[in-house]
């Protein structure tokens, strides 16, 4: 990661939005900016919990590793906080960090975040909201891999960047290659490229390298039923 000149605004992520206003100075006297280009890490699994990331431009994929394979746990966005499932009794990364666009991050240490929290209450509760939040998603994402077909999966997730990301002319606007959503959706490659491909026969949506438009949401949506 390369030290950036240009400092966030301290408005865009709910870390500086919910803090106390008396605690801005502090932030920007500990926050550090880093650019990070496409398929740079911010850190490793296993790693030594140093800091905490926010977003602040572009996309970073949260990931783990899945056996011989990579499953994708979250893709994070403008404001969003990385780094945070480190935090326990053991400070170590139980999860990867990578930058899926060039992007722009905060860091902040680990001793000036755990400060934070205990002077900013209204963040620390967002905080725990978020982080229950958090853990319905990561149930709800294990229960479709073990019932979901991997269509409705493929379905699922187009719908959930669309959300996330937005669209611009159609198009999701967050360009994912065919084996990061392979790894998000936990199914292979190859079956990916397929399901887009039966998808974009049935004018679900449209192919165009990697920028994928979305044609009728609500044939997809009916596909993320689940089995009786």
């Amino acid at each position: 990661m390369k030290k950036n000149k240009k400092e966030c605004d301290l408005k865009g992520c709910s870390f500086c939005t919910l803090c106390l206003r008396e605690w801005l100075p502090a932030i920007a006297a500990h926050r550090q900016t880093f650019q990070v280009r496409k398929g740079e890490m911010l850190f490793k699994e296993g790693e030594k919990v140093t800091g905490i990331f926010f977003v602040y431009k572009g996309a970073v994929k949260v990931h783990k590793k899945w056996g011989e394979k990579e499953l994708i746990i979250r893709l994070a966005g403008k404001g969003e906080i990385v780094g945070h499932r480190g935090l326990g009794n053991e400070l170590d990364y139980p999860v990867s960090a990578t930058a899926i666009s060039t992007s722009l991050v905060c860091f902040v240490g680990i001793e000036f975040f755990f400060s934070s929290l205990k002077m900013n209450q209204d963040y620390f509760l967002q905080l725990m909201m978020f982080f229950a939040e958090e853990l319905k998603v990561s149930e709800r994402k294990m229960r479709n891999l073990a019932h979901m077909p991997v269509k409705g999966r493929v379905a699922q997730a187009l719908l959930t960047i669309a959300e996330k990301f937005g669209v611009r002319e159609g198009i999701i606007d967050l360009p994912l290659s065919r084996q990061d959503l392979a790894s998000y959706t936990g199914a292979t490659y190859e079956t990916v490229f397929r399901v887009l491909n039966e998808l974009a026969e049935e004018n679900l949506i449209k192919l165009s390298g990697k920028n994928i438009e979305i044609l009728n949401s609500e044939k997809l949506k009916l596909i993320t039923n689940l089995p009786d």
